[in-house]
């Protein structure tokens, strides 16, 4: 899990509890929102994460797409 950790570090510049909230939230509940924006932004860091062998998916902000 450390290595969860070191990579939420390098790639969103997280602080070590913040990196560690996401990688514990990953391993209780089998995903975490790691960052929102814009789309372009969002794929590449899915990208990063998919180079750094992470699973990474993105889904649209549940917020803005209201009923």
């Amino acid at each position: 899990m450390s290595y969860v950790v070191m990579v939420f570090r390098k790639v969103f510049g997280f602080d070590d509890e913040t990196a560690r909230k996401h990688m514990m939230e990953v391993h209780e509940q089998g995903r975490s929102v790691v960052w929102t924006g814009l789309r372009e932004k969002a794929e590449a860091y899915m990208f990063t994460l998919h180079q750094w062998h992470l699973n990474a998916i993105i889904e649209p902000d549940e917020a803005s797409h209201g009923s």
